[in-house]
């Protein structure tokens, strides 16, 4: 598919990256049209010159670190949970190492917190059985850099796991069904539909009305607890 679009002519490109480096190959080739390319959801530091609109990935781990340590008195073992296919995506090289980057310099930043000690575990979800309860031994919280945290999340209530807090991304409907049973605490949530909206009114001003308009917007970070999520709904 990538290959019969760079043979077709078009005005503009909104481009949401899921494989890295068929991605990174597809833009390097893209770019000789010398259109206007807008990048949604993950961005590719190494192509200049595009448009991106999404996240700021490092700050939205730097604010998965603080949710984490809200609120704790004592020194507490966090484990974070890299759950991958068996095939690698973009979060290997930029949106997931930037969050856990982001998650780490918090604590590092934060001197006066309690002791916190780190575990990093890789799974993959596709796999039989990936998840057993000697990974949660003595785990008082779980970061998921991802969007897979109902995988966690149901780990831990079927096998009736307490005190342990999670942390992770997206208003998934299997994410949303954890959140409301107060088993997942928070949830950082990044309006996927708005980042649509922005990403062809950004095209809309720079091709039809021909504006110069800003190549980076970072958008908010929104922080779901059960009780906002529910408020929403009324």
């Amino acid at each position: 598919m990538a290959d019969k679009i760079l043979k077709l002519n078009y005005e503009g490109l909104l481009f949401a990256p899921i494989f890295y480096e068929e991605s990174v190959t597809f833009l390097k080739e893209y770019k000789k049209k010398n259109i206007p390319i807008v990048l949604i959801d993950s961005n590719i530091s190494e192509i200049e010159g595009v448009a991106y609109i999404g996240q700021d990935s490092y700050q939205s781990g730097y604010l998965g670190g603080k949710l984490i340590s809200y609120g704790i008195k004592n020194d507490s073992t966090v484990l974070i949970l890299k759950i991958t296919r068996n095939v690698e995506s973009t979060t290997r090289t930029n949106v997931y190492l930037q969050r856990i980057k982001g998650f780490y310099n918090y604590f590092k930043e934060k001197k006066h917190l309690p002791k916190f000690n780190f575990i990093e575990i890789s799974i993959k979800y596709d796999t039989e059985k990936p998840l057993t309860k000697n990974m949660f031994d003595g785990i008082d919280c779980v970061f998921i850099p991802n969007s897979r945290s109902h995988i966690i999340a149901k780990y831990i209530k079927d096998n009736d796991l307490k005190g342990i807090r999670i942390v992770g991304y997206e208003l998934l409907k299997q994410n949303l069904a954890y959140l409301n049973d107060g088993t997942i605490d928070f949830l950082i949530h990044q309006k996927p539909e708005e980042l649509g909206y922005l990403g062809i009114n950004h095209l809309y001003k720079k091709v039809v009305l021909k504006e110069t308009i800003d190549e980076l917007h970072y958008m908010p970070l929104e922080i779901i607890v059960q009780e906002n999520y529910i408020a929403t709904k009324l």
